[in-house]
């Protein structure tokens, strides 16, 4: 299992969006609102070339995600094997993630965090335990948090302060969720220019 440990304000102040979600990523970005590194004030910001553009559209949603290269290229590959349109498949996998289901839920503050809920074995799915972040949940599966999970500080403080709201394709009820249908791209808050991927991926 591997995912990305190094600085996170770094990431966010070179993609200029805060990726994590994180306070201090608000933070970092006021305070040095360029990219980072020895050249970032004096960077000419005119001429950004084609691929850089792509570049970081796709570096955007493997970051947010929490995915490394090769598991990013896989899914790509996959979801341009299916029917439809590659950048859409793309992103409902990504949302389909029981990571992200339990960041959409609420249960969660960021990300990392519902990955983390997810390797500790919080969650289970359809009645059994999963504690794999990158699971693929369906339609109809039924989500839910595991008895000694409800009565962690941690996730009631999530639930009670962040008041997320849910996605439609999501039914909410009492420490559960149920996939009621596939999320749509118009459901799919992430600002990700998903055709840039496909295009870069494609040369």
């Amino acid at each position: 299992m591997s995912r990305y440990t190094g600085p996170k304000s770094r990431v966010s102040r070179r993609l200029g969006t805060n990726i994590w979600g994180t306070r201090g990523e608000n933070q970092a970005m006021e305070r040095r609102p360029y990219p980072p590194g020895e050249h970032g004030r004096t960077r000419r910001r005119g001429n950004v070339s084609e691929y850089l553009l792509q570049l970081q559209e796709k570096q955007k949603a493997r970051f947010s995600y929490g995915l490394t290269e090769r598991q990013f290229r896989n899914l790509y590959d996959e979801a341009n094997r299916r029917p439809g349109v590659t950048g859409e498949n793309m992103l409902r996998f990504l949302e389909l993630r029981l990571d992200n289901i339990a960041y959409r839920a609420g249960w969660a503050a960021t990300r990392p965090q519902a990955r983390q809920f997810v390797n500790h074995g919080h969650v289970n799915v359809n009645g059994k335990r999963v504690d794999i972040p990158s699971y693929r949940v369906r339609k109809g599966d039924v989500i839910a948090l595991r008895p000694k999970a409800t009565d962690m500080i941690q996730i009631q403080w999530n639930r009670d302060v962040l008041d997320r709201t849910a996605p439609g394709w999501l039914e909410i009820g009492d420490n559960r969720v149920t996939i009621a249908e596939l999320p749509t791209r118009d459901q799919i808050d992430l600002a990700i220019r998903e055709q840039l991927i496909v295009e870069l991926y494609s040369k």
